[in-house]
C-alpha cells in the first residue's frame, strides 16, 4: 500500500482519513470486512460493512491503477521518451481517463494513416501547416507559400507523387495530432457530457427476417427508434438496449454536439483566420473528429456509461439478495414439503427438525389423473404419522391448486406456506446436491430445498449460485466478475450478521464464515462426524489448519449452544469473555446470571466507562465494543430476521383471465427495480407495480416503500390477456 492511498480514499469516500488508513490496516492484515465492521468499531471508528467495502474497492482500483502504471512507465521508457517531467506527471496522475490521456501518444498501436504519412516524411510538413505561419516572422500563410511547402515534399520515391498527396499525409497526421492532444479530448468528452445523446435503430426490417426472428426481435419493440439524452437513460434501458445489440437486433451510438465540438476544436488549433493554411487545418480537424476523436469518444462513453448501469443493476441485485438471504425463517420445525406439478404429479418429501430427509413420495392431485381421495388419504396419514408442523409449497406451476388442495385437508393444526422455487431447479442438479443425496433424483432433491427454504433460507441459498435465484435486473448482461464479487461479499455479510451454530451448519454455509472458506470449513465438518460436538470455541483450535488468525476471525461468528460457556452461544468474541467474567466478578455473580432477561436487573448495575481501556496500541475496549456486549448478554444468539409470517392469495383469482381491472388483491413482492416492484397475486404471471404507483408520494429508490416478499395489497390497473402482462398500484393501499 502506498502511503499516498489513505489520503485519495478520504477524499473520494469522505471519510476521515484515519479511519481510512486503520481499516486498511487491518485489511492489509488479514481481517475480514464482517469482522472489522464488528469487532474493530474503536480501530474504525464505528464504519459499517458499506464503509468498509467501499474503502477496500476503492483500494484495489487504486492498486490496479499503480499497476497500470507501472506499465506505462516501462512502455515509455522502451521507446525512449520518457522524460523526468513525463515521468512525475505519470506518478502523480491518480484519474484513470487522464492517465490513458497522457500515454495515447505513446502508446503502441495498429497501422495508421498518420504513421504512414510519417513514414513519408511529411511530419514537418504537419507542423507547418499547424503552425499557419508563412516564415519566421509568423506571418500568415499565403496560397504561394503553401505551394511552395506542399512541393518541397513531393517524393515519388517515397509514395507521395503530387501535392495533393502531400497535403494528404500532412492532414492525416494533424488528424491524430488533434484526436491524442489531452485539451482536445477534454474539450470533447465535456460536450458529451451535457449533450450526448443516446441512438438506438433497428438493424432488420420485418421483411428481412424470418418469424421466428421477428418474434423474437419483438421483445426489443420499445428501442426500434429511440433517442434521449444520455445522461438521462435510466440503467434498465441501456442494459436492454445493449441486451438488443448483443442479440443483432438494435444498432446503439452515442452522439455530441458535432458542429459545437469542431467549432471550439477549431478554437484551440486554428490560430489566425488570414492564414491560407487556417482552412486547411480546419479540414483536418473534422475529418479528426469524425474519424478518429468522436468515435473514441463515443467508445469511452458508452464503456463508462455500461460500467454505470452495471453497478445500478448489481446494486439492485446485492440489495434483493440481502433481502431474500434475510427473509424470516420458520426454524427448527418438522416440514412436509411439496413440489407441484400436474402431468407428472407433486413431489412430497418429509424433513425432520435439522432438515434430514426421513420420507419422499407422489401425489397426483390434479388432472390428468386427478387422484384426489388417495393424495388426501396419504398427505393426512403423514401429517399425523410425522407430526407435521408445517407444509411448504413450491410457487411453481400448479402452486395455487396445490395450496388449495392441501387447505382443504385435515392438517392437524400444521401451517401452510408458499415458498420460492426460484434456484431449486439449479441446485437438484448440483453436484452440491448429489453429494448430499446420492441415491435421489432432482425431484426429490428440488422438493427437500424447498422444505429447507421455509426452515432457513439462507442456510438453504448459500447452495446456489446467487445468480441463479433470479431476483436480480439484467444479470446475465452486467459485469460477471464485479456481479460475482458483489454477490459473495453479500452472502458473506448476510451468513455472519446472522451466525451460524458450529455443529449443525453445512460445509456450505460455513464456508461463508469471516476467516474460513472452504477447506476449513470442510475440516470443521469431519472433525465434526469423527469427534462428536463441539463444546466449546476453544475446541476449533483442534481442527485441521485452524490457526490463531482463522480462529480470530471466525469465532465470533460461531455460535454453540449448550456448551461448556454460555458466552459462546453469543457473538460476544472470545478475546472479551475477560471483560464479562470482570464484570460478574465485580457484581458477585457467575456469567450465566448476566445473560438472558433473568440478568436485566443485574446488567442495570455495571457502569460501562470502569471497563473502556486505553486505546493506543489497538487492543483496548471502548463504548461501542461494550454496548455490542451488553446487547449480546440481553439476548444472546439472537436471530436478526423477521418472524415468518402466514398468507394466502385471493380465492377471487387463480388464472389471469379472472382477473379485473380494479380489484384490490393481496400479493408477495417478488422483485425489485429501480422502475418499479413485481408483484406475485397467484395467477402465475408477476405484475408490475410503476414506481410511480408505488406509494402517493414521490418515491425515487423503490427500496424505500417494499422489501422482498413483503405482503403488500395491489389494486389492478390493466390487463394484457395477449401479451401476458398485468399493471398493479399500491397507492392509496398500505399505509
Amino acid at each position: 500500500m502506498l502511503d499516498i492511498f489513505p489520503s485519495l480514499i478520504s477524499r473520494a469516500l469522505s471519510i476521515p482519513e484515519p479511519q481510512v488508513k486503520a481499516t486498511l490496516d487491518l485489511l492489509e492484515s488479514g481481517c475480514t470486512i464482517p469482522f472489522i465492521s464488528r469487532y474493530r468499531k474503536e480501530a474504525t471508528g464505528s464504519l459499517d460493512e458499506v464503509q468498509i467495502a467501499s474503502i477496500y474497492d476503492q483500494y484495489e482500483k487504486l492498486g490496479e491503477l499503480q499497476k497500470r502504471k507501472v506499465t506505462i512507465l516501462s512502455t515509455i521508457e522502451e521507446q525512449g521518451k520518457l522524460t523526468d517531467a513525463l515521468h512525475q506527471r505519470i506518478d502523480n496522475c491518480w484519474n484513470a481517463t487522464e492517465l490513458e490521456d497522457i500515454y495515447l501518444p505513446y502508446k503502441p498501436k495498429r497501422r495508421t494513416r498518420a504513421m504512414v504519412a510519417r513514414e513519408k516524411g511529411l511530419e514537418p510538413l504537419a507542423l507547418y501547416l499547424l503552425s499557419q505561419a508563412g516564415d519566421l516572422k509568423q506571418r500568415p500563410a499565403t496560397s504561394s507559400d503553401i505551394e511552395y511547402e506542399l512541393s518541397q515534399y513531393v517524393n515519388p520515391e517515397k509514395g507521395v507523387n503530387n501535392n495533393e498527396e502531400a497535403l494528404k499525409g500532412a492532414q492525416d497526421i494533424i488528424a491524430e495530432m488533434v484526436a491524442e492532444d489531452e485539451q482536445a479530448r477534454n474539450t470533447v468528452r465535456r460536450n458529451f457530457q451535457f449533450d450526448a445523446v443516446i441512438t438506438s435503430k433497428r438493424v432488420k426490417s420485418t421483411k428481412e427476417l424470418s418469424e421466428a426472428e421477428e418474434t423474437a426481435a419483438q421483445k426489443f419493440r420499445d428501442y426500434f427508434d429511440w433517442n434521449e439524452p444520455l445522461k438521462r437513460c435510466a440503467s434498465h434501458r441501456l442494459l436492454a438496449m445493449r441486451r438488443g445489440e448483443s442479440e443483432g437486433v438494435l444498432r446503439l451510438s452515442i452522439t455530441g454536439n458535432e458542429g459545437l465540438c469542431i467549432d471550439r476544436l477549431c478554437r484551440q488549433f486554428v490560430k489566425s483566420s488570414r492564414s491560407v493554411a487556417s482552412p486547411l487545418v480546419a479540414d483536418a480537424i473534422t475529418d479528426s473528429f469524425k474519424r478518429l476523436l468522436g468515435p473514441s469518444i463515443e467508445t469511452e462513453f458508452m464503456q463508462s456509461a455500461k460500467e454505470k448501469a452495471d453497478q445500478e443493476a448489481i446494486h439492485i441485485f446485492v440489495r434483493n439478495l440481502e433481502q431474500l438471504l434475510m427473509s424470516a425463517p420458520l426454524g427448527q420445525k418438522r416440514v412436509l414439503a411439496l413440489d407441484p406439478g400436474f402431468r407428472t404429479g407433486c413431489k412430497l418429501v418429509i424433513l425432520d427438525r435439522e432438515g434430514n430427509l426421513l420420507h419422499h413420495d407422489v401425489i397426483y392431485p390434479h388432472p390428468p389423473k386427478s387422484q384426489f381421495i388417495d393424495a388426501m388419504n396419504k398427505v393426512e396419514d403423514l401429517v399425523r404419522q410425522y407430526k407435521i408442523e408445517a407444509i411448504s409449497i413450491g410457487n411453481g406451476t400448479a402452486s395455487r391448486e396445490t395450496e388449495e388442495f392441501v387447505k382443504g385437508l385435515d392438517l392437524q393444526g400444521a401451517q401452510v406456506f408458499v415458498v420460492s422455487e426460484d434456484g431449486a431447479s439449479i441446485y437438484s442438479a448440483s453436484k452440491v446436491a448429489r453429494d448430499e443425496f446420492p441415491d435421489e433424483d432432482v425431484t426429490v432433491r428440488g422438493a427437500v430445498s424447498i422444505g429447507r427454504r421455509l426452515m432457513d433460507p439462507l442456510a438453504e441459498l448459500v447452495k446456489i449460485d446467487p445468480n441463479s435465484i433470479g431476483v436480480g435486473q439484467y444479470q446475465k448482461d452486467v459485469d460477471q466478475k464485479e456481479l460475482k464479487k458483489s454477490l459473495d461479499q453479500t452472502v458473506e455479510s448476510c451468513v455472519n450478521k446472522v451466525g451460524v451454530n458450529v455443529n449443525t451448519a453445512s460445509k456450505h454455509l460455513l464456508t461463508y464464515i469471516s476467516g474460513l472458506g472452504p477447506l476449513l470449513a470442510q475440516n470443521i465438518v469431519d472433525y465434526r462426524a469423527k469427534n462428536g460436538a463441539f463444546n466449546n470455541r476453544k475446541d476449533l483450535m483442534d481442527v485441521p489448519r485452524m490457526g490463531p488468525k482463522a480462529f480470530e476471525q471466525s469465532a465470533g461468528f460461531l455460535r454453540i449452544s449448550g456448551g461448556d460457556n454460555p458466552l459462546d452461544n453469543s457473538a460476544v468474541h472470545p478475546e472479551r469473555y475477560a471483560i464479562v467474567e470482570k464484570m460478574a466478578a465485580d457484581l458477585g455473580c457467575h456469567v450465566k446470571d448476566l445473560i438472558g432477561p433473568e440478568g436485566k436487573a443485574l446488567r442495570e448495575k455495571i457502569d460501562l466507562k470502569r471497563y473502556v481501556t486505553a486505546l493506543g496500541d489497538g487492543s483496548g475496549v471502548g463504548l461501542p465494543t461494550l454496548e455490542d456486549i451488553m446487547k449480546e448478554l440481553d439476548k444472546p444468539g439472537r436471530d436478526p430476521r423477521q418472524q415468518l409470517e402466514e398468507f394466502s392469495f385471493s380465492n377471487e383469482v387463480k388464472t389471469l383471465e379472472d382477473v379485473q381491472i380494479g380489484m384490490v388483491l393481496p400479493g408477495i413482492v417478488t422483485n425489485i427495480t429501480n422502475f418499479g416492484a413485481f408483484v406475485d397475486i397467484g395467477v402465475h404471471t408477476q405484475g408490475l407495480v410503476h414506481v410511480s404507483e408505488l406509494a402517493d408520494k414521490y418515491v425515487k429508490d423503490p427500496n424505500t416503500v417494499v422489501s422482498l416478499h413483503q405482503h403488500v395489497k395491489v389494486r389492478v390497473k390493466d390487463v394484457d390477456l395477449r401479451r401476458g402482462r398485468l399493471s398493479l398500484s399500491m397507492k392509496n393501499l398500505n399505509n
